[in-house]
């Protein structure tokens, strides 16, 4: 018997213009990204900077559109703030997924993060002992409590230049935090952070999965970036990740994974590219076929 596979392909708009790079694209208004995702086939968009941040007007925007709103990346500092402090931060991000029919929320650890920084990967944070893993575990896990009373779960996002960026790391802080922190699997940062390992990571945690972002890589890219020792932005801007189906990731065993685990949530195309070099529409659509495709293997 085929098991029912209840997922959404949707984007992030920054196939077409980069939130953190803003000469990727910056000359792209929103509209074109929602007219061409819709035609493409995609079902919602996840949030960038050039969307509306009052409920309403947001729902107007993606409703014209026949879009659905997917979620949104929230930038968080538990790693430095309390829960109290991040409670109040996150209320205007908050209500707005929540307004709006999101049931997860993209959580970022920004604090210390070298992400959108000119400097090297290894100079990234890290927690370096148990006390520091669980002090931290404990923060999130009642932040997540916090928006989950709204229904909105924290899936967080495991990334480059950031505390929780290696297998070791996810697994650290998945073996540490409650059952209300769900858990972003990022198949371009995983591949980044640990070599072929996405799959096997899928395994590992696919029950804590509870959204997923699909992007490819190139691996020639990756070594450069860590033979050079460059900054995240530099990796980004010279290629490191595409599209589905566009670089060496075999995305059939994440998919079957997923659907064999029961997953029911979004697919996700997120991949940061130069739109110059890689055209937005005809890449989005490459991702979109590639995951349409692979989302229906008996």
């Amino acid at each position: 018997m085929k098991r029912t596979f209840n997922v959404k392909i949707g984007i992030n708009p920054i196939s077409w213009s980069n939130d953190d790079l803003p000469s990727l694209g910056d000359e792209t208004p929103l509209e074109v990204a929602l007219t061409e995702g819709k035609a493409i086939g995609y079902q919602g968009f996840e949030l960038g900077n050039k969307f509306p941040r009052e409920s309403k007007a947001l729902r107007k925007v993606l409703s014209a559109h026949g879009l659905e709103l997917v979620s949104g990346w929230y930038s968080g500092q538990l790693a430095r703030r309390s829960v109290d402090e991040e409670i109040v931060a996150v209320g205007p991000h908050l209500k707005l997924l929540a307004d709006n029919g999101a049931k997860v929320m993209v959580y970022g650890e920004v604090a210390d993060s070298i992400q959108g920084a000119q400097q090297p990967l290894y100079q990234r944070p890290r927690f370096f002992t148990d006390a520091q893993w669980d002090a931290y575990a404990e923060r999130l896990t009642a932040f997540a409590r916090h928006t989950l009373a709204h229904g909105v779960r924290v899936a967080y996002h495991h990334h480059m230049g950031a505390y929780v960026e290696t297998p070791d790391d996810v697994n650290a802080l998945m073996m540490r935090a409650g059952d209300a922190v769900g858990l972003l699997f990022d198949t371009g940062h995983m591949t980044f952070a640990g070599g072929d390992c996405s799959a096997a990571m899928l395994a590992k945690h696919v029950k804590r999965v509870c959204h997923v972002h699909c992007k490819d890589v190139r691996p020639d890219v990756i070594k450069l970036a860590r033979n050079r020792n460059w900054s995240f932005l530099e990796a980004v801007i010279n290629g490191a990740f595409t599209v589905p189906g566009d670089g060496a990731i075999d995305f059939a065993p994440i998919v079957r994974l997923l659907r064999d685990h029961g997953y029911e949530g979004w697919l996700v195309v997120e991949a940061e590219q130069d739109p110059v070099v890689a055209p937005s529409y005809a890449y989005a659509e490459k991702g979109y076929r590639h995951l349409h495709d692979l989302a229906r293997i008996p």
